[in-house]
């Protein structure tokens, strides 16, 4: 492969520079937006090893993949990942994770001292019987530690992730705002995304656009556009009496597929091109074949950015297209 081939660019001319990376489909909660409360987890058999994840990790740094994100599942109730967190601290990127929370109190400092720059932690109330509810099995007070644990440790920052469910948590939403302001932390507020099939909620019901939550917010801060990025779909806005940043995912409301810069590899192996639909290229396979070299792996991951799709399709009226869960696909 020559030095030219050596950036990820798909058919559409974006550039990929940023790799989700599931270390596991397991998870210690049942959020109900994000899988089934009677999961069927993958035999591990078929999970990427660590070194296998740190093979291909390697292989789209040398492709100039800039950040890597940790995700799940729950990432760090993966066996022994903090072996793998401190090898991928080595590489020439920006490191970050998100998880929720529940394992930060143990955690938090081991990562920081990892190399982890950034992390994503999801709360979605702070209603201690709303959170079990939406949780399945989640403990509130164990999060808020997890969180505190964070601040504690240093992170460059600390966003909070919430999926907001009209009927179940929309009007926790300025409070959740207040809630990061005291802490110095940022919150993006997120549009339910459709995948796999759950019988929690009706999802067109539950719908809550990012519009309505930006109207509700009006009522009490004065909300700023920004042109701030960190990689991924947010749009931020800032408030004049505070350094925290408001962001909004919308793949409903305000698609974000035309500067798409990321593609995700499952915890099975799999480089799933878009969230959204299910084009992807088997490089478990790869990676198990006799002989596989590093150059073959870097190939094979140029090869398939000519099946990276020009968007996503979301409805919210029909079943789910894509049935896997979101567990499955990496956060």
């Amino acid at each position: 492969m020559s030095q030219n081939d050596t950036a990820l660019i798909d058919r559409f001319g974006r550039q990929i520079h940023y790799l989700r990376l599931s270390v596991t489909d397991r998870c210690d909660f049942r959020c109900v937006y994000c899988m089934s409360e009677q999961m069927q987890f993958l035999p591990r058999e078929q999970v990427l090893s660590l070194e296998e994840m740190l093979a291909l990790a390697q292989a789209f740094t040398e492709l100039g993949v800039r950040k890597i994100r940790l995700t799940g599942g729950e990432p760090l109730v993966r066996r022994n990942v903090l072996w793998l967190i401190e090898r991928l601290g080595e590489l020439p990127v920006e490191l970050v994770l998100t998880t929720n929370g529940s394992q930060l109190q143990r955690f938090a400092q081991p990562l920081r001292q990892a190399g982890v720059s950034r992390l994503n932690i999801s709360l979605d109330s702070l209603d201690p019987e709303r959170f079990r509810n939406l949780t399945r099995n989640g403990r509130l007070d164990q999060v808020l530690a997890g969180i505190d644990a964070a601040c504690d440790a240093g992170f460059t920052r600390i966003k909070l992730n919430t999926v907001v469910l009209h009927g179940r948590n929309e009007d926790e939403v300025p409070a959740l705002v207040e809630y990061v302001r005291s802490r110095g932390l940022d919150i993006s507020f997120i549009e339910e995304m459709p995948l796999g099939r759950i019988s929690e909620h009706d999802r067109s019901e539950a719908f809550c656009s990012s519009d309505s939550l930006q109207a509700r917010l009006a009522e009490h801060y004065t909300l700023i556009p920004t042109a701030e990025r960190t990689g991924g779909p947010s749009r931020y806005f800032r408030m004049p009496d505070s350094d925290s940043r408001i962001g909004f995912i919308s793949p409903h409301s305000h698609n974000f597929c035309g500067d798409c810069n990321r593609v995700r590899v499952t915890a099975e192996g799999r480089l799933l091109l878009c969230l959204g639909n299910e084009h992807s290229v088997d490089l478990r396979a790869l990676l198990r074949q006799p002989g596989c070299d590093a150059e073959q792996l870097r190939q094979a991951i140029v090869d398939a950015m000519q099946i990276k799709p020009e968007r996503h399709h979301f409805t919210l009226d029909e079943e789910p297209q894509i049935l896997r869960f979101m567990n499955m696909t990496g956060g």
